[in-house]
């Protein structure tokens, strides 16, 4: 019933890095520690976002709404790779509020658009499937009552 969309938006966090390629970015943020640099600490959370570990992923928003808080200069970035990485983790109404932020920023911006919508379309889909399930319970639910109903009679 539904076809699988893919939308340039979200091609990107689909592939994950490599266990190998993760660990480079988490010794870069090490080794600068205890103050490493914003690009470093970007660099990790976009890797731990593009993770298909639910763990991963939240460590690496938790990195990116810090970002967002205290370096204003990467907020746009910030933003994209929220919406991006909630819409991955299924938190869809946080990745609805950051889209919907980044396109009032940038009404032109096609890529933020782009996840919007793509968005959207998510939340669509998940709520037609909601209401299916929902509907096949309740047939369900009408034909015991109906076959009981029959049988007492």
């Amino acid at each position: 019933m539904f076809e699988k969309m893919v939308y340039p938006a979200l091609e990107e966090a689909q592939s994950s890095l490599s266990p190998q390629q993760l660990e480079i970015l988490r010794r870069q943020v090490e080794s600068e520690k205890p103050d490493p640099t914003p690009q470093s600490l970007f660099n990790y959370a976009w890797g731990l976002v593009k993770s298909s570990d639910s763990i991963l992923q939240k460590k690496g928003l938790d990195i990116f709404a810090r970002l967002y808080r205290d370096v204003p200069s990467m907020r746009r970035e910030c933003l994209y790779y929220l919406a991006l990485g909630s819409y991955k983790s299924g938190e869809y109404s946080n990745a609805r509020r950051y889209a919907e932020t980044l396109v009032q920023n940038e009404p032109d911006n096609a890529q933020a658009k782009a996840l919007r919508q793509s968005i959207e379309d998510k939340v669509t889909q998940e709520g037609l499937i909601g209401l299916g399930i929902a509907g096949g319970v309740l047939a369900l639910g009408v034909g015991l009552l109906g076959a009981l109903i029959r049988k007492k009679r």
